[in-house]
Formats: structure tokens, sequence, C-alpha cells
């Protein structure tokens, strides 16, 4: 009996406006396919147009409005999954800017949670070319922390994600 050496891999298509760019999970260990658990993959939920006001001088995407746009991202994610409405930046890792993007290029935004805490929450984001799928930005770690009216963090009861397409799984705030 000859058995097959290509690795088993399932292809989930579920989170992927593309189908066509399926998302590879896994299944076989000795597989060289790079797989990330269920609650580390990203999921790229928006998207934005690179227009002229968004440029720096050299005609690239402005940085500093690409970090704007990231953290609200993340931001609402926070929210969505902590429940509280007074979510707050708390920190972001090293940025790595990996490319630029020119006026008229379609970005996609990317978060992906990595863990919560007792009052906080710790994710993930990369920017991408909606396009050609080449990555313009990298944060390794970015958390969140639930507060009070004061500004106090308060404990906040998930262990694990949940999904925010499913219908009424989001809690009203």
């Amino acid at each position: 009996m000859v058995e097959d050496a290509r690795p088993s891999v399932v292809l989930n298509t579920r989170s992927r406006p593309y189908p066509e760019a399926p998302v590879h999970t896994q299944v076989d260990p000795t597989s060289p396919v790079s797989v990330r658990p269920a609650q580390e993959r990203l999921l790229f939920r928006s998207r934005r147009w690179v227009r002229p006001e968004d440029l720096n001088a050299h005609g690239a995407l402005f940085g500093g409005s690409l970090l704007r746009w990231i953290d609200e991202e993340a931001a609402i994610h926070a929210i969505l999954q902590l429940g509280n409405r007074k979510a707050v930046t708390k920190y972001i890792s090293e940025i790595d800017f990996v490319s630029s993007a020119k006026q008229g290029d379609m970005i996609e935004m990317g978060i992906s949670v990595l863990s919560f805490g007792r009052t906080s929450l710790t994710m993930r984001a990369e920017v991408r070319n909606m396009i050609t799928r080449s990555p313009i930005l990298t944060i390794d770690k970015m958390v969140f922390v639930s507060v009070d009216d004061e500004g106090r963090p308060v404990p906040q009861g998930r262990t694990s994600t949940i999904d925010s397409d499913a219908e009424g799984s989001v809690t009203p705030l």
C-alpha cells in the first residue's frame, strides 16, 4: 500500500472575503503549513481605501493614519469581546511597518485574540493589501483593559472569544 506523502489540510473560508484564498488549518503535525490555533487566527473585518488625504509627503499611506485605524479596529473588537464600552488601549508592542500602501490601494485590518487576563484582553494585529495580500503592518501585541467610570481596571469574566458574527452572540452594551 502506498501512502500519500502530502499533508492533510482543511480549508476554512468562513471569515474570508475571498473564498479562493482560504485559511489553511493543519491536520497533519508533520505538515510544513503554518497554522495558528483557532483563537489566534486573524479575522479581517475592516477595510479602507487609501485616499489622497491619507498620504504623507512621499505619496505613501501616513503611518499615523494607519495606526489610528488599527487602534480603532482593535478597540471595537475589545469592547465586543470584553462586554464593556469602557475598554481602553493599555499597551501596543513594537510596530513593524513591512511595506507601504499608495493612493488607491485597498487595505484590510485583521485582529486576533491571543489571551484574556483578569481585566484585560491581548490581541495581535495585521494590515495587508486586499489585492496582493502582502503585509503592510504587523503588531504582535495590543493590550486593552476594561475600566469603570473612574478609569480604574475592573474584572471581566471572559476566558475565550465570542463569535460576534453569530446572531445574538453579543450582549447589547
